[in-house]
């Protein structure tokens, strides 16, 4: 069983975009304090919903601040990376960490980061699986080429030498479920889904195996975690914060070419969030958990911890966390 935070950088208003990333440090070093296993650093650009747009860079950071502690990226977005590069920040981090380091990686979706970063819209559509390969052929080989749609290069050797990483995909549709295991890579998934989705997404990961292949050991799964003295007081405390921080956030998802977004209702949203995660009393939180790891299978659970957006109280929720409700789940 493995627990850790799960970081989205996310700017409230009234907050600077620095004051966050320094505070997204702090949440790190102080779950390390608490007691989880792992933390883990989104990637987002141009937008309000999450302002780190290096999850490596922030990770390098982390592992320079803290000394057990994992540090993951969830998750860095291969449509705007070229494979080889982050191959080689992830075998920069590796070495320098002691090997606390974790790679997970995305395929994105249709925004603005790909005409910033002039990868393109095939790259997204398209391109993923090819990027995956290569990605782990410079995770795992000394010398790598590449003579695809989308990369085509002589042979180079790898420096530093290749951590011999495995990616986790973050898989938001079957598909990627699919390309995940016929590659034997685990899964995350995200914390827009509950349990019967979650478990539904391991099905499917299942039956797209190659005959033959075991399961690569334990999925993660992502999950907004707040506790407080009453999961009355907790639900309050989220309903209250998380919308203002979700309205203009959500918003910084501009579509490359123009096709229209399906409407979120936020509060309807942070409603779902606070009835199917952990969100409440210390007993509710750790029911919630356990609950999860019973109807999933997935035994390595990762929290956003934020979702009030003071600094301040975040920090108590993720000492709360460690203190109150860890225990709990871990005891069970």
């Amino acid at each position: 069983m493995r627990i850790g935070v799960f970081l989205v950088a996310a700017q409230f208003p009234g907050q600077s975009s620095g004051q966050v990333l320094r505070d997204t440090v702090e949440t790190i070093v102080a779950a390390e304090r608490a007691g989880f296993d792992d933390a883990w650093i989104a990637e987002h650009h141009f937008m309000s919903y999450g302002v780190c747009p290096s999850a490596t860079t922030l990770a390098g950071v982390a592992l320079g601040r803290t000394e057990r502690i994992h540090i993951g990226t969830a998750v860095s977005v291969l449509s705007t990376r070229h494979p080889v590069a982050l191959a080689e920040e992830a075998a920069i981090l590796h070495h320098t960490s002691g090997g606390r380091f974790i790679l997970g990686v995305g395929r994105g979706g249709p925004w603005m980061d790909l005409e910033v970063f002039d990868t393109g819209l095939p790259r997204f559509e398209r391109g993923f699986a090819e990027s995956l390969d290569l990605l782990r052929a410079a995770l795992t080989r000394t010398i790598v080429k590449a003579d695809g749609e989308f990369f085509r290069f002589r042979e180079v050797p790898m420096t530093p030498e290749p951590p011999g990483l495995r990616p986790v995909v973050a898989c938001t549709s079957p598909p990627t479920a699919s390309l995940a295991a016929e590659r034997g890579l685990p899964m995350l998934l995200g914390l827009h889904i509950g349990d019967e989705e979650k478990a539904a997404m391991i099905d499917h990961y299942t039956s797209a195996l190659p005959p033959g292949t075991r399961p690569p050991g334990t999925h993660i799964a992502a999950a907004v975690a707040h506790v407080a003295d009453t999961t009355e007081r907790a639900v309050a405390e989220l309903k209250s914060a998380m919308p203002g921080w979700l309205r203009p956030g959500l918003a910084g998802y501009v579509p490359i070419d123009g096709r229209v977004r399906p409407a979120t209702d936020v509060d309807a949203y942070v409603d779902l969030l606070c009835r199917i995660h952990p969100v409440g009393s210390p007993a509710h939180c750790a029911e919630r958990l356990l609950r999860t790891v019973e109807r999933t299978g997935v035994h390595h659970l990762i929290l956003l911890v934020e979702g009030t957006g003071d600094h301040a109280r975040v920090l108590e929720n993720v000492a709360r966390l460690g203190a109150e409700v860890l225990p709990l789940v871990r005891q069970a």
